[in-house]
């Protein structure tokens, strides 16, 4: 039997939404504070998945001032047979703070999933998290209506509405159908699917840490009651014991870490039948650093096999509901082989297309800044890495523990606080970044190191080196938490090592500060090549490749 190893995607991708499209299965994720906004990802198989779209890439979005983990949060991809549309909600987190959470919720439409996609369309702002379910003609919302009042239980009710989607209006009231079909609490993002006459309502809940998981309902009317899972518990999850958490805001729920299971956080789901009539659930899910509970790569997109009972419920396909590294691949995927080493990435800036495969925090990637000329990269300097604004900032996601990030460039800076370099970045509180810049004389050009951790300015000031004003590479080895940094000025010399080894293993969920009773982010870890000018935003730097290779 072929298997199908966990992560799919590795790597932050979180929120998975997953459709099908004949043979074609098309998966959806979050960004919050990163653009492009939604990245959408392609299989024949379900078991190798590629970047084929990006959808909030024409300033549909504003992402400058993103407080982590807001920005775009839980996209839902879904297809309206009627008009023959592909459809996207999602919700655009702009506000955390008092625990208010205020989000605007759209939607966009394409007739290709590659785009064109329309101007968003404005649905509510009564919470985050919202799908779209057609049926015949008609359109529903479904959402987590956020709570605010004292003494109600939090996070709020799962409500649906039925909607215009030529207008965005509701077509009636907003039905509020439950607070959890479990005791996890923490309901969020309702999905709509029909099977055999009745319409289930899946849901996140538990939080998005350790206590995460995917709960289910039914009901024979879209409006419900919705009776619960007789279980009582989520269908997936990846700690299994019973948690009672109604009301708890706690994203965390460190002490339901699973010491045995190799997937963490398992919940966030969405279901897809194969045309062999198998089916499928996607879901989120982290993998932290051996020994820890730090996720520097963030929440994945794993997979599961499911299958129906006769009492007409989901389960997995062994009858737990333990999210598993390893599934049973479709019949129609037999022979094929899972490319681990897809994510690997290497390019000389050859074409303007090189930069289609970088995504940049808080605003997007433009010509002013980031242009290919001459077949090299020239990238102009910007704001200072703590900027929440604008800064020069081209980045990937990190999707292996042990990798190698290189860089060839060359700089020549005027001013002392022009930098051009390469490094790690989670958000603008915690970075390390190896620069080429002046010494405070502005006489030599120097080969530096700075860190940014939980907002704190770290420089290793003891560990520069002279360079020469020629091109030089740089390579960066990150090994399960800890970084070394090294240089080289010809390709046939040896690598110089700049410094120690550096604990990086803070760059992860819950090692970076994010807003106030959060766990701290929900993304990962990305490799960045990035300039920084206080001066003029005249100087760049030249760089000839980027190159991240998987050591695993």
């Amino acid at each position: 039997m072929d298997m199908i190893v966990n992560p799919i995607i590795p790597g932050m991708a979180p929120d998975p939404s997953i459709i099908r499209a004949g043979a074609d299965y098309y998966i959806a994720t979050s960004t919050f504070h990163w653009a492009p906004g939604v990245v959408i990802y392609h299989s024949r198989d379900l078991m190798n998945w590629q970047q084929c779209a990006t959808v909030l890439q024409n300033d549909e979005i504003d992402l400058r001032g993103t407080n982590t983990p807001a920005g775009i949060w839980a996209p839902h991809l879904s297809y309206d047979e009627t008009e023959k549309k592909f459809w996207l909600a999602y919700s655009l987190m702009e506000n955390m703070a008092g625990r208010e959470f205020n989000a605007q919720s759209y939607a966009m439409w394409a007739n290709d999933i590659k785009g064109p996609w329309s101007e968003p369309i404005y649905l509510t702002s009564i919470g985050f998290d919202p799908s779209l379910y057609h049926e015949a003609g008609r359109h529903y919302l479904a959402i987590l209506e956020w709570e605010t009042r004292s003494g109600y239980q939090a996070p709020g009710h799962l409500a649906m509405a039925e909607i215009n989607l030529s207008t965005g209006k509701l077509m009636g009231k907003w039905h509020r159908l439950t607070t959890g079909f479990t005791t996890r609490g923490c309901i969020e993002a309702p999905q709509i699917y029909k099977h055999d006459g009745y319409y289930y309502m899946l849901a996140a809940s538990g939080g998005t840490g350790y206590g995460h998981g995917i709960e289910m309902g039914r009901s024979k009317d879209i409006f419900g009651p919705y009776e619960s899972n007789p279980t009582g518990e989520p269908i997936l999850t990846s700690s299994p014991r019973h948690l009672f958490s109604l009301g708890d805001p706690d994203a965390g729920h460190f002490e339901m870490f699973n010491p045995h299971s190799p997937l963490q956080k398992a919940g966030h789901g969405s279901l897809v039948e194969t045309p062999d009539h198998e089916w499928y659930i996607t879901h989120l899910m982290s993998r932290p650093l051996p020994g820890t509970k730090l996720n520097p790569l963030g929440r994945e997109t794993g997979l599961q096999k499911v299958r129906w009972t006769k009492e007409g419920w989901l389960e997995l396909e062994d009858s737990s509901n333990l999210a598993k590294l390893e599934v049973p691949a479709p019949k129609a995927a037999a022979n094929a082989k899972q490319n681990f080493h897809a994510n690997d990435i290497f390019t000389d800036f050859a074409t303007e297309d090189a930069l289609s495969a970088f995504f940049t925090p808080y605003h997007l990637k433009n010509k002013s800044w980031a242009d290919i000329k001459d077949g090299h990269l020239e990238l102009y300097g910007g704001n200072s890495f703590f900027s929440q604004v604008a800064p020069s900032i081209l980045a990937t996601r990190a999707t292996s523990f042990k990798y190698s990030l290189q860089v060839k460039l060359s700089f020549s800076p005027n001013h002392y606080s022009e930098r051009a370099g390469t490094g790690l970045y989670y958000d603008s509180n915690n970075w390390l970044y190896a620069y080429l810049a002046l010494d405070d004389k502005e006489e030599k050009l120097m080969l530096c190191l700075m860190q940014a951790k939980l907002g704190e300015r770290l420089t290793y000031d003891f560990d520069t080196v002279p360079m020469p004003d020629t091109p030089i590479e740089l390579r960066l080895d990150y090994n399960y938490g800890t970084v070394k940094v090294f240089y080289r000025l010809d390709e046939n010399a040896a690598w110089q090592q700049l410094s120690g080894s550096i604990d990086a293993s803070y760059l992860s969920d819950e090692g970076v500060n994010g807003e106030p009773g959060e766990i701290g982010g929900f993304t990962g870890l990305f490799n960045f090549i990035g300039a920084v000018d206080a001066h003029q935003h005249d100087s760049h730097g030249n760089y000839y490749y980027y190159q991240v290779t998987s050591a695993e």
